[in-house]
C-alpha cells in the first residue's frame, strides 16, 4: 500500500491512498481537523475534533454542511463527542462490487468509497464513508457490559435558508404515510417532525436526500428543526417505551415512555446517517447508498427466494362481476384471483385481511378452505401470501411460521407496526430472521422507510412506508404530485410496495374516494409508467381481475413488466414535478414517465437502447385523457438508438414501453 498526506489549508490534510480492500494506513494525529474524499474528488467530509465533534460536508467545493455538532450521551453517564481526544486516525479505500440475493436497481452494485475512522480516548470511534455519490457517518464503542443511550445528537447545520421537501407528524406512533410539504427550512414549526427520508435543495445546487441505513436495536431517525437555529436540522428518537397498551385488534401503543432512547450492547456499531448527494435529481433513483451500507447478507441457502408479481384482493374490496359465484373473502373468489394468476404468469396471490382472526391467526375463517387454496396454488403453480397483524403473529411466531412452511405458504404481509422505536426495531430483525428460517418471503406494512435489513435478510422482499394507493379509497393523497415525488426521496431508502395498476382513472375535477370500489387519479398511463418508475420485487396487480380481464392491454403489458432489474437509468425528473425512468432486464429495456397535475412535454433521447433496430411497444395518455382519466392508445413501432421519443403528458399522465428485438 502507498499514502500519502496532502496539504489543502491551514492544518487540514487529506489522505489519499492506493490500497486492497480492508487495509488502514494509519495516519498521525493532526489538531484541528480530519477529512476524507470521495474517489472522485468531488464530495468531501470534514471531522472537526476540537472543543466539541462535528462533521460538514463539501460537494463541488461548496459547502452544503456547515460543521454541525455529533455526540451520543449515555443515561446518567459521559457524552461521547464531548471534548474529543483524538487517540488514532485510519483510513481505507474499497473498491468492490456487490452481487444482491434480489436485484431492484441493477444486478451488480458497485461499493466504491473511501473511509476515515478517527479513535478516541472513551473508546469510541466515528466512521466515515464517502462515496460518489453521497456521504455516511456513525459512531462505533467498546464499552463494558451494557449500555443505556439517553440521546444523540445528529445534526445537519445548513449554510443558508434552503429548501425541503418533507413529511409532516407531530408524533412518533405513525404509519408512516404523508404527504410531502416543500417550504424553506425556516418556516419549519418547532412542534413538527418527519421521518426520513427526506430532500434538502441546497440554492443552486445540489439536492441532499437525509436518511440511515443499517439500523438495529436501536430507534429510527426522525427530524426536527432544531429550537434556536431555524436552517438546523437534528435527529429526533422515540423514546424506549416503558408501558405498552393493545389498542383495537391490531396496534400496541406506546403509553408512557423512559427518559432514554436505547439500552443496548456497549460494544457495537450505531445506525449509519445518510447523506444522499445528487447534482441532478434523477440521480437519486439510481442511488442504492442504503444497501451498500447494510450489513452482508446472512443467509447461506437463497434459492428459495423468488420476486414475481401478486394479484392482490384488499384495494378493490374483492370485488368482480361476469362470475357464477358471490364474490368476497371465501374460497370460490381466491380460486378465481389463483386462475387469474396462473392465466397471466403471476406468481402470487395475496390473501388480505378476512381469511383468519386478527387476533389468531390459527382460528380460520370458515369461508376459506385455506389448505384447498394452498393445493389448488401448488396445482396452478401460484404461491399464496398471507396478511396478518404483527403483533398477532409475533405471539405465534414459533407455532405458525413453522406451519406456514409446512403447508407451503410463500411468504406474509405484516401490518399496522406503526412505530420505531427500538423494541418495534428488534421486532423487525427477529421476523425477519425468524421468516427467512422457515423460508418464507415478508412483506412489512404500516412500516417506517428501508434501512437496508433486506440486505442481511433478502427475504424482506419489499414493505411500505409509503402512502400507496390505498389512500385512494379514502383520500385524495396519493395524487400525481405526491406519485412523482416519491420516486426521489421515499424510494431513495428502497423497494416501496406503493401498489399500483388501477383500472379506473379519474381525472382531478371529477375523482372521488369509494372506498370498495375505488378509482386512481391520474390517468391510465400514470398507473402503467409506475411498473417501470417504483421499484418493489414483490409488485402488486391491485385492481379486480374483472377488471383486467376488460382490459387486456394494460393487462398484459403489465403481466410482462419485470419486478427486479438488470440496470437502471434514471433519464430526467424533478422531485414532485415528473420522472422519467428506464430499465433493462435481460435484452430488453422498459421506460415509465409520470408528471404531476401540470402537463407536459418530455423529449427522450432512446440512446440507451443497443445498437440495432428495436420493437417498441408504446401505451400513451389518449386525446382525451385531459378529461377522461382511462383515455389512452397503444401503438408499436420501429425504432433505434438514435431516435429520440417526444412525451406528450396529460395533466396526471404518464408513458409506458416496452423496448425488444424484432
Amino acid at each position: 500500500m502507498r499514502g500519502y498526506l496532502r496539504w489543502t489549508g491551514w492544518t487540514k490534510w487529506t489522505l489519499w491512498t492506493t490500497a486492497m480492500v480492508g487495509s488502514f494506513l494509519l495516519l498521525p494525529v493532526v489538531a484541528g481537523a480530519e477529512l476524507v474524499s470521495s474517489p472522485d474528488g468531488r464530495i468531501t467530509v470534514e471531522v472537526g475534533v476540537e472543543k466539541q465533534l462535528t462533521w460538514s460536508l463539501t460537494v463541488d467545493g461548496k459547502q452544503v454542511v456547515a460543521p454541525s455538532p455529533l455526540a451520543l450521551k449515555l443515561y446518567k453517564g459521559k457524552t461521547l463527542g464531548a471534548k474529543p481526544k483524538v487517540r488514532e486516525v485510519k483510513a481505507a479505500s474499497v473498491d468492490e462490487t456487490i452481487t444482491p440475493t434480489v436485484a431492484e436497481k441493477r444486478a451488480v452494485i458497485p461499493n466504491k468509497y473511501n473511509e476515515l475512522r478517527v479513535a478516541f480516548a472513551g473508546d469510541y470511534t466515528l466512521a466515515v464513508r464517502v462515496f460518489d455519490d453521497g456521504a455516511a457517518w456513525r459512531f462505533e464503542t467498546a464499552l463494558d457490559g451494557d449500555v443505556v443511550v439517553e440521546n444523540e445528537t445528529a445534526s445537519f447545520v445548513f449554510p443558508g435558508d434552503f429548501t425541503v421537501m418533507r413529511t409532516k407528524t407531530k408524533t412518533v406512533q405513525t404509519s408512516f404515510e404523508s404527504p410531502y410539504t416543500t417550504q424553506k427550512l425556516s418556516e419549519w414549526t418547532q412542534d413538527e417532525l418527519a421521518f426520513a427520508p427526506l430532500l434538502v435543495r441546497v440554492d443552486g445546487g445540489p439536492a441532499l436526500v437525509l436518511t440511515e441505513s443499517d439500523l438495529y436495536s436501536y430507534p429510527g431517525m426522525f427530524l426536527a428543526r432544531d429550537e434556536k437555529a431555524a436552517t438546523t436540522l437534528r435527529g429526533h428518537f422515540a423514546p424506549y417505551p416503558k408501558k405498552e397498551a393493545p389498542f383495537r385488534d391490531r396496534y400496541i401503543r406506546v403509553r408512557e415512555a423512559e427518559p432514554f432512547i436505547a439500552k443496548t450492547a456497549g460494544t457495537r456499531t450505531f445506525p449509519w446517517r445518510v447523506v444522499g448527494v445528487a447534482r441532478r435529481d434523477a440521480d437519486l433513483i439510481e442511488n442504492d447508498m442504503v444497501y451498500r451500507l447494510n450489513r452482508p447478507c446472512a443467509l447461506a441457502d437463497t434459492s428459495w427466494i423468488e420476486p414475481g408479481k401478486v394479484a392482490w384482493d384488499w384495494w378493490h374490496a374483492n370485488q368482480m362481476w361476469n362470475v357464477d359465484f358471490t364474490p368476497g373473502v371465501n374460497t370460490a373468489t381466491y380460486k378465481r384471483y389463483i386462475d387469474f394468476a396462473a392465466a397471466n404468469g403471476l406468481e402470487y396471490v395475496i390473501l388480505d385481511e378476512g381469511w383468519s382472526d386478527t387476533r389468531d391467526v390459527t382460528k380460520l375463517s370458515p369461508e376459506v378452505d385455506l389448505l384447498e387454496l394452498i393445493r389448488y396454488g401448488k396445482e396452478k403453480n401460484v404461491g399464496l401470501v398471507l396478511w396478518c397483524v404483527w403483533c398477532t403473529l409475533d405471539r405465534q411466531r414459533e407455532e405458525f411460521l413453522s406451519k406456514l412452511e409446512e403447508w407451503g405458504v410463500k411468504g406474509v404481509k405484516v401490518d399496522f407496526m406503526d412505530r420505531d422505536d427500538q423494541i418495534i426495531v428488534d421486532f423487525y430483525e427477529r421476523m425477519a430472521k425468524a421468516t427467512a428460517e422457515h423460508h418464507l418471503l415478508l412483506d412489512f406494512h404500516g412500516a417506517f422507510k428501508p434501512t437496508g435489513l433486506r440486505r442481511e435478510y433478502p427475504n424482506l422482499i419489499t414493505r411500505e412506508g409509503v402512502a400507496g394507493m390505498e389512500q385512494s379509497k379514502w383520500s385524495v393523497l396519493s395524487d400525481p404530485e405526491y406519485c412523482v415525488g416519491i420516486p426521489f426521496i421515499r424510494m431513495f431508502a428502497g423497494p416501496m410496495d406503493y401498489t399500483p395498476g388501477a383500472m379506473r382513472n379519474a381525472q382531478k375535477d371529477v375523482f372521488t374516494a369509494n372506498f370498495d370500489l375505488p378509482s386512481s387519479m391520474g390517468t391510465r398511463c400514470h398507473q402503467l409508467a409506475m411498473y417501470a418508475v417504483y421499484e418493489s420485487p414483490l409488485q402488486m396487480l391491485s385492481d379486480s381481475p374483472s377488471a383486467y380481464d376488460e382490459n387486456p392491454e394494460s393487462r398484459d403489458f403489465i403481466a410482462a413488466t419485470p419486478v427486479t432489474w438488470d440496470e437502471t437509468r434514471a433519464l430526467d425528473g424533478k422531485a414532485g414535478d415528473f420522472v422519467v425512468v428506464a430499465r433493462r432486464n435481460g435484452e430488453r429495456w422498459w421506460l415509465g414517465a409520470m408528471t404531476d397535475w401540470d402537463a407536459r412535454e418530455v423529449t427522450v433521447p432512446l440512446s440507451f437502447l443497443g445498437a440495432g433496430e428495436w420493437k417498441a411497444v408504446l401505451f400513451e395518455d389518449g386525446p382525451e385523457a385531459a378529461a377522461d382519466g382511462t383515455s389512452h392508445t397503444r401503438s408499436e413501432r420501429a425504432v433505434s438508438a438514435s431516435d429520440t421519443l417526444t412525451l406528450k403528458l396529460a395533466p396526471g399522465g404518464g408513458f409506458a414501453a416496452r423496448f425488444e428485438r424484432p
